[in-house]
């Protein structure tokens, strides 16, 4: 696969401009549930804290500038859930159907494997984010569910659709507690 940007993992340095590009996406999208952009302390903080449970925060560099961030995070904070994460991308709108969508998230499921994790969960906004939805599938999510009129944001109902994949052996085997 052509790598259509640089990846490495995400520092606080970065946060200023996550925050920027995600701003955008609260701001005018709607596959964050956010209503507000959070500020770049906020972001600074969820980096660390996704880095700290061992799980992949990536940035997505293109001539010199931010082009999108993917991470994996937990996929609820009660115990049994410890080995799914879910995951999220988002990539600057004018650099949307590059390629950089597919770099982050595919580098996001290999590290999130690596750490251990055996599922991993989209929780896609907006049952109408064709292009979301498509990544996912194409690499190797299925449709999950959907909860219908759960949102409210720039003046209508939006569903969530749920997509999974298995890591690893997934649930083959029980995990490495």
């Amino acid at each position: 696969m052509r790598v259509p940007a640089a990846l490495r993992p995400a520092t606080a340095d970065d946060a200023a401009a996550i925050t920027r590009l995600y701003a955008q996406h609260v701001r005018t999208g709607r596959a964050s549930f956010e209503l507000q952009p959070p500020a770049a302390a906020e972001i600074a903080g969820r980096i660390a804290a996704v880095q700290a449970d061992g799980l992949p925060y990536l940035v997505a560099e293109r001539d010199g500038r931010l082009a999108g961030f993917a991470y994996a995070g937990p996929y609820r904070p009660r115990p049994a859930y410890r080995f799914t994460v879910e995951d999220s991308v988002y990539v600057d709108p004018a650099l949307q159907g590059r390629g950089i969508g597919r770099a982050l998230l595919s580098a996001v499921i290999a590290a999130a494997t690596a750490a251990g994790r055996r599922q991993m969960v989209a929780v896609i906004g907006d049952s109408a984010n064709a292009g979301s939805i498509a990544l996912h599938r194409v690499l190797g999510f299925e449709p999950a569910g959907c909860l219908r009129a759960v949102g409210w944001k720039h003046e209508t109902w939006l569903d969530t659709v749920f997509m999974q994949r298995p890591l690893g052996p997934g649930s083959a085997e029980p995990p490495a507690d």
